[in-house]
């Protein structure tokens, strides 16, 4: 019996990648591609086509309105008052505003328990304005594909196909007033909410 250890046979492309590892039939690595290409990405972005550096400039949108919707002694617990918002298109603008009875996440008045919420499914657009549930606190089931919201937790979605929250509308009081003032999420159909 002999002492000596055999090494295992090589194959001839293992043996080429040992001897000159920069022969590869890749001939570049993935992480020196993504390297370069970083490399590439940043100096186009950083540099114009003339040699000087550019400036990143900050997208601008138009303020929302601030408009009112009604009065806090206006509303019945459980039920929901429509309005426009933040301009009168029939189709995108349509939003309810709801006393829960309960504390909401954004809610408004003394227990906040006011919210506004679009009636606008965030999936593919089913119209939800006639779908909220006193009981359980949400919006749906979407006649589309039954996705449902929960209210009390800024929109959330429970069930359904939707992956994203129903968009809840930013409420302030002065007084007795309640004012829309902006909109959290994309109105379903819009490219942009103002």
């Amino acid at each position: 019996m002999s002492d000596v250890i055999q090494k295992p046979e090589v194959d001839e492309h293992e043996a080429r990648l040992e001897t000159d590892p920069g022969q590869s039939p890749c001939r570049i690595s993935r992480r020196r591609f993504l390297e370069g290409a970083g490399a590439i990405t940043v100096t186009l972005l950083v540099t114009s086509p003339w040699g000087g550096a550019t400036r990143a400039v900050a997208a601008t949108r138009t303020p929302y309105p601030r408009k009112r919707i009604a009065g806090l002694d206006e509303l019945v617990t459980n039920k929901p008052i429509p309005f426009r918002y933040p301009d009168d298109n029939a189709t995108y603008s349509n939003h309810l505003l709801i006393k829960l009875g309960e504390k909401a996440g954004g809610g408004v008045g003394k227990d906040g328990d006011v919210v506004a919420f679009s009636t606008l499914c965030t999936h593919m657009g089913g119209i939800l304005a006639s779908s909220y549930k006193s009981d359980s606190k949400v919006m749906g089931p979407c006649p589309t594909h039954l996705s449902t919201f929960d209210l009390t937790r800024h929109g959330m979605i429970v069930s359904g196909h939707a992956t994203q929250s129903l968009v809840q509308v930013v409420l302030e009081t002065d007084g007795n007033d309640i004012y829309a003032t902006g909109l959290q999420g994309l109105v379903y159909g819009r490219s942009a909410n103002s």
